[in-house]
């Protein structure tokens, strides 16, 4: 009777404890002072506030915890609870992420708008299965073709170039083989020095990502072209996660969620200026013709067959990804 009643004492007693307070250790490459650190930071404060110092945050911008492979090893091992990655560099955990990567699938933004409403909380629920929480996903725009030395207008043009994917990208890779491109792999952090000194020097990027990055400054051509669509994502092991109290669960869900909800839609008008910067730098832009536009449609249709076989991609996302977009170009 006496144990009893000391361990409901005890029960009491450390139920009128504070809880232990949480620190998420996030790393990205993305730089301090962009849109996303500003969101990030501002999000963490709310978050500190909100569990009253229970869940704090700190970052590590600019790639100082290495590129994204090194990041997600970090996390795993413990060193890192998250980080602010790209979307590519996931694909091992949940490899229908990919999905977006499609070459020449949307033609629009409010095309992709559209079809991620569906996909995306497929890939939230499969990057969780895989161990990490997502936040929502934020799309960096579409990516164009974008060279150094000549420009490129057909794919016999981009054969004879030294194009860069990144590393590790298995759906990349899959798919510019249907073009018979030999790409050069490279981490993100490494393409910047590449193009300097004529390691590479053709890379498909989206015009927010080439200035954030930097690349802007060796580009002479863009392809206007939109080849694929990319996007980035916050994510926190999920094991760190579910150390929270529910509560704590729900206001980091919350706070997050509205940060890339935030970042996501400013990142639209971000590219847009973006593209005009390029243009104004004085950088050249070309545009296929229509004969070359159907070869590389041909091509592209050869890509997403080959990403199939290769199960980089299931069918089952292609099925969802072509029906939603039959029933927005029907108008429905």
């Amino acid at each position: 009777m006496k144990l009893m009643k000391a361990g409901i004492l005890l029960t009491l007693v450390l139920a009128t404890l504070p809880a232990q307070a949480s620190t998420f250790k996030i790393a990205t490459l993305f730089p301090d002072g962009s849109s996303w650190m500003q969101k990030m930071r501002i999000g963490a404060n709310e978050i500190n506030k909100k569990t009253q110092g229970r869940v704090k945050f700190k970052f590590y911008p600019g790639g100082v915890m290495g590129n994204d492979k090194v990041v997600i090893r970090k996390i795993k091992i413990g060193q890192l609870q998250g980080g602010a990655l790209t979307g590519g560099s996931l694909s091992h955990i949940f490899s229908d992420n990919q999905a977006y990567s499609l070459i020449l699938k949307f033609r629009s933004q409010k095309e992709i708008e559209y079809v991620r409403g569906f996909v995306d909380p497929l890939i939230m629920q499969g990057l969780e299965k895989g161990g990490l929480v997502s936040f929502g996903l934020v799309g960096s725009g579409f990516s164009y073709i974008m060279s150094t030395k000549r420009p490129v207008t057909n794919v016999s043009q981009l054969r004879k170039l030294k194009a860069w994917i990144p590393s590790n990208d298995e759906a990349a890779l899959e798919a510019v083989k249907a073009f018979k491109v030999k790409p050069i792999t490279l981490p993100l952090g490494d393409v910047l020095a590449a193009l300097q000194t004529g390691l590479i020097n053709t890379v498909a990027v989206s015009p927010i990502g080439a200035i954030i990055l930097q690349w802007h400054t060796q580009i002479k051509y863009v392809t206007e072209l939109p080849v694929l669509y990319s996007f980035g994502t916050l994510v926190l092991n999920k094991k760190d996660f579910k150390k929270l109290t529910t509560t704590d669960q729900d206001i980091v869900r919350s706070v997050l969620g509205n940060v890339v909800k935030v970042v996501d839609k400013q990142n639209i008008k971000d590219n847009q200026s973006a593209l005009a910067a390029l243009r104004n730098q004085g950088i050249t832009f070309v545009q296929p013709s229509a004969a070359e536009l159907k070869e590389w449609q041909k091509y592209a249709n050869d890509s997403e067959k080959r990403m199939l076989s290769a199960n980089i991609i299931s069918h089952k996302v292609i099925g969802l990804i072509n029906k939603h977009l039959e029933e927005f170009r029907k108008g429905k």
